[in-house]
């Protein structure tokens, strides 16, 4: 039952869709109808700008990381990670926005920074490092996806290793038209780093 109880409140709130609601109340723009078409970060930046892009990026954080500590503050019997993985799939196929949501890095991420806050500052040292790098937000995300699971063996959790594993296959499955833009050459990069 309390699977049930912590899985709702977790795909609800994985399911609030912070770029809508940052671009219709702040801007009057539907982020739907323009660059990506995507309810993520990635696209909030893109289209409404740095500041609104970083609200954007630390409430999908949030999310995750408010779904995997939900359980702790209830001292409730259930697995975290579980919960937080329920959180990732609500923030990708959000009730609020027909089911079309972002492509789960953040909210992953948010969901690591509640069970491992360490994993979590490599994560995002990894992609900064990327991202300044290569330029490109989404093969940035899926590197970061490939130096957590590495890094995640060191902590000889192997709940928190398969769950990485799967998170990244995820990200990496959603990123699969970025994978061929970047091999075309037309995926766009960024310009403010």
């Amino acid at each position: 039952m309390d699977y049930i109880i912590f899985g709702v409140i977790a795909y609800l709130l994985g399911s609030i869709p912070f770029a809508l609601l940052i671009g219709k109340i702040g801007y009057k723009i539907d982020v739907r109808e323009h660059g990506s078409g995507n309810l993520g970060a990635t696209n909030a930046f893109r289209v409404l700008g740095i500041k609104a892009g970083s609200i954007v990026v630390v409430g999908d954080i949030l999310k995750g990381t408010a779904a995997a500590l939900l359980p702790q503050l209830f001292d409730a019997n259930v697995y975290p990670l579980i919960i937080g993985i329920i959180a990732v799939l609500g923030h990708t196929y959000p009730i609020f926005a027909k089911f079309k949501g972002g492509k789960a890095v953040a909210t992953s991420g948010g969901m690591i920074l509640g069970i491992n806050p360490v994993l979590f500052i490599i994560m995002v040292a990894t992609f900064l490092l990327s991202l300044y790098l290569s330029k490109y937000v989404s093969l940035s995300s899926m590197i970061t996806g490939i130096i957590a699971f590495i890094a995640s063996l060191f902590f000889q959790d192997v709940g928190l290793t398969i769950v990485i594993f799967i998170l990244t296959a995820f990200v990496t499955y959603r990123h699969r038209t970025n994978i061929k833009r970047i091999k075309d050459g037309t995926e766009p990069k960024i310009t403010w780093m």
